[in-house]
């Protein structure tokens, strides 16, 4: 297995696994992270969030190297969209998932980029040994 899809292996199941938390025992803290500006209340913005990263996440995992670029600009384009919630959560001082204060919810927005550039990189076709 290449560098790029383990890597896109190991993403999609991170987003699995968030989208199940989603759902099920993470659901009210990531309630945490809806702005309040979004139209859905925040429970649906979770379900839909969750169902999306389920998505997202079996797509990355099953993906064959020709529909891998695709999943990795999804799931790029997906990290993208959420960041606003990251944002709210530090502007509103909103605690969840042990970002309790401050810092801790500012430097994790510093970590969106870095899910970002992985899906991104995990997106990258396998070179052709031809």
């Amino acid at each position: 297995m290449d560098f790029a899809k383990a890597a896109q292996t190991a993403l999609g199941g991170v987003l699995v696994f968030a989208g199940i938390s989603h759902l099920t025992f993470a659901r009210r803290a990531f309630r945490a992270q809806v702005p309040d500006w979004v139209p859905l209340s925040k429970d649906k913005t979770v379900v839909a969030s969750g169902v999306a990263e389920i998505a997202l996440g079996a797509g990355l995992v099953l993906a064959d190297d020709a529909r891998r670029p695709l999943a990795g600009k999804l799931a790029a384009a997906f990290f993208v969209a959420v960041f606003p919630g990251n944002v709210s959560q530090y502007v509103n001082r909103r605690s969840a998932f042990g970002l309790d204060t401050d810092t801790k919810r500012f430097v994790r927005l510093f970590f969106q980029p870095v899910l970002v550039y992985w899906a991104l990189a995990s997106g990258k076709r396998k070179p052709s040994t031809a």
